[in-house]
């Protein structure tokens, strides 16, 4: 009487749950740790490579995984399972990142003011930031084609009403002053300086806010830049439209009518 040979489990299956966790694991515990500020971020941004690298692996050890149990009956499927799933949900932000990459343009300094674009503070950055400089014409070009609601404001109201306004719409975000907010008094033109940080990987970015007086109107003009990365993937224009709007409707609510555009 014959017996069966005995099945045997795939090391690969094993692998591929092993990677695809740890992964994920380290996917969370750096995401937390740089939005408290525990991780830099150019470590971060290597982790996040690390990260990709590993669930790619995952993916690597159950496609060895499921070749061997097709074909040889061999052990190991729930591992394979949980390791491809694990891998597949670890990888899908960096599939929208690279979908955001490739159908946004290659900036990563946006300004309202293209001639003389608010002043940021540089006293914090550092040589493996990316550099300022004036937009190219290209650039230029590029920020009006796809960001047409970048643009600055103009209220015909005193520079103080202005400039409060700009400090109740500051207050409710959660962006890091670099300097005290500046008074009203006996001033024409402020600047507000910030550190600003996106919504889900909390990458850093300059903001610099301009409130200046021309003795027609009071203009307000907005810059934000980020310090790391080739691409903003349009964080830097959203930073932008979305306070700007949310400065209309605070300036309408303190007079009662809409702002003068």
């Amino acid at each position: 009487m014959m017996k069966n040979p005995e099945r045997r489990t795939s090391r690969a299956a094993g692998w591929s749950r092993r990677a695809g966790a740890f992964s994920a694991v380290l996917l969370l515990t750096v995401l937390v740790g740089h939005r408290y500020q525990l991780v830099e971020t150019p470590a971060f941004l290597w982790v996040l490579g690390i990260v990709a690298l590993l669930a790619a692996f995952a993916l690597l050890f159950a496609g060895l995984a499921f070749s061997r149990i097709w074909n040889f009956g061999d052990r190991g499927g729930r591992d394979l399972s949980v390791g491809a799933v694990l891998a597949l949900l670890v990888l899908v932000p960096f599939g929208i990142a690279a979908y955001w990459a490739a159908t946004s343009p290659p900036l990563r300094d946006i300004s309202t003011d293209f001639d003389d674009p608010p002043v940021l503070d540089t006293s914090t950055r550092t040589a493996d930031m990316n550099a300022l400089s004036q937009p190219s014409p290209g650039e230029r070009r590029l920020q009006t084609e796809t960001y047409p609601l970048v643009t600055g404001r103009s209220y015909n109201l005193p520079f103080d009403r202005v400039l409060e306004a700009v400090a109740t719409v500051l207050g409710r975000r959660d962006w890091q002053l670099a300097a005290p907010f500046p008074r009203a008094i006996g001033q024409s033109e402020v600047t507000i300086n910030a550190l600003a940080r996106s919504f889900i990987l909390s990458l850093p970015a300059d903001v610099a806010i301009r409130v200046s007086d021309d003795g027609d109107a009071v203009t307000v003009d907005m810059r934000s830049a980020s310090r790391y990365g080739r691409y903003d993937l349009g964080d830097n224009a959203a930073r932008i439209v979305d306070f700007l709007a949310e400065l209309d409707q605070e300036v309408a609510g303190q007079v009662g009518t809409a702002p003068a555009e």
